[in-house]
C-alpha cells in the first residue's frame, strides 16, 4: 500500500521503448496471408506491415499460429495464398522479386532472416570460427562488403573463442552466434522464433541490448515469445494471434495488458497504475540517503 501511494503521487513512468512519432518505412508488407497444413489453417488471411525502427512481440498461446507466420514471411514455410513484399512501398512497388518466397535461400536471407526456436539448427561446422567463415563465404562480407561475421559476433558478444565448437557455447552465446550469421546478409527485416527459450535472466538481458541495437540500425525484429516479461522490456509493439488471426496489435503499453494472460507481474500488481517493470517503478522512487 505504500508503495502504490507513493507512485500514485509521481509523475507517469517512460515507456520502456516508447513508440516513434514518425513511425519509419514499411519493410515488409504482408497482404492476406493465409498457410494451411492438411486443409487446416493455421494463418488465416494476416495482413502485417513490419517498419524500420520498430521491435514487435508476437504473442500468443501455441498453435495460435505465430511460427507458421514468420516461416510465411521468411518465405521458406508454406502458403497457401496472399503475398509478402519486401522493402519501403516504393522499393516494392518497384522491385521485381520483392517476395522472398520467389527467391533463391541465399537471396531471401538478404531480405529477412529467421533465428528458429532451436538456434542450434543453423550450426553445423566443427568450430566459431568455421561457422563464421562460412557465413561470410555465403553473404560476401568482410572484404569488398558488409562487416563480416566475426565482427558482428563481436559486437552482440564479445570475447567468444574462434576455436570453440558451438555446441559447448552457452544458450545466450548460441543465439549471438546465429544471430551473427543471420546478420552477415544485412537483412533489413529479422525474425526471432522463442529466442528467450533457455535463457537465464542476464542473456535475457543482453538480449534485450542486441534487439535494441538492431532496432537503432533501422532494421524491423519481431520476437516471437510467450515471455511476457521479456515483451514488456523488449518491444514497442505487442501483436497478439489466436487460432490463425491477428487479435489485437498496438503500442505494447497499451496491449500487454489488456488480458490478465499477457499482462507482465508488476503490471497485475500495480494496476491500474501504468507500471509494467521493475525498471519503471525503480525510476520514480527516491534513491536511498537522499532523505526524500
Amino acid at each position: 500500500a505504500p508503495l502504490r501511494t507513493t507512485l500514485a503521487a509521481a509523475p507517469p513512468p517512460q515507456p520502456v521503448r516508447p513508440v516513434p512519432e514518425t513511425p519509419g518505412p514499411a519493410l515488409l508488407t504482408a497482404r492476406g496471408v493465409t498457410v494451411a497444413y492438411r486443409g487446416v489453417a493455421a494463418v488465416r488471411e494476416v495482413d502485417l506491415d513490419l517498419r524500420g525502427g520498430e521491435i514487435t512481440a508476437l504473442m500468443g498461446r501455441n498453435g495460435s499460429g505465430k511460427s507458421s507466420l514468420l516461416w510465411a514471411l521468411q518465405g521458406s514455410g508454406p502458403r497457401k495464398s496472399g503475398s509478402v513484399a519486401v522493402g519501403s512501398s516504393k522499393e516494392a512497388a518497384a522491385a521485381k522479386g520483392s517476395d522472398p518466397k520467389s527467391l533463391s535461400a541465399a537471396e531471401a536471407r538478404r531480405l529477412v532472416g529467421l533465428v528458429p526456436q532451436t538456434p542450434t539448427d543453423l550450426l553445423y561446422l566443427e568450430s566459431v570460427e568455421q561457422e563464421l567463415d562460412q557465413a561470410d563465404a555465403e553473404s560476401a562480407a568482410g572484404a569488398g562488403g558488409g562487416p563480416s561475421a566475426r565482427a558482428i559476433l563481436d559486437r552482440l558478444a564479445p570475447g567468444i573463442d574462434g576455436a570453440t565448437h558451438p555446441r559447448d557455447l552457452s544458450e545466450g552465446q548460441k543465439l549471438a552466434l546465429v544471430l551473427a550469421i543471420q546478420l552477415t546478409a544485412a537483412p533489413r527485416v529479422l525474425l526471432l522464433d522463442e529466442p528467450t527459450r533457455g535463457l537465464d535472466y542476464r542473456a535475457k538481458t543482453q538480449l534485450v541490448a542486441m534487439v535494441d541495437e538492431l532496432a537503432a540500425e533501422e532494421r524491423s525484429v519481431v520476437i516471437s515469445t510467450h515471455d511476457v516479461e521479456f515483451a514488456a522490456r523488449a518491444a514497442d509493439r505487442v501483436v497478439v494471434m489466436a487460432e490463425g488471426d491477428i487479435v489485437a496489435d498496438g503500442p505494447t503499453t497499451e496491449v500487454i495488458v489488456a488480458s490478465p494472460v499477457f499482462a507482465p507481474q508488476v503490471a497485475k500488481i500495480l494496476a491500474p497504475l501504468p507500471y509494467l517493470t521493475v525498471d519503471q517503478v525503480a525510476s520514480v522512487l527516491p534513491e536511498e540517503g537522499t532523505g526524500a
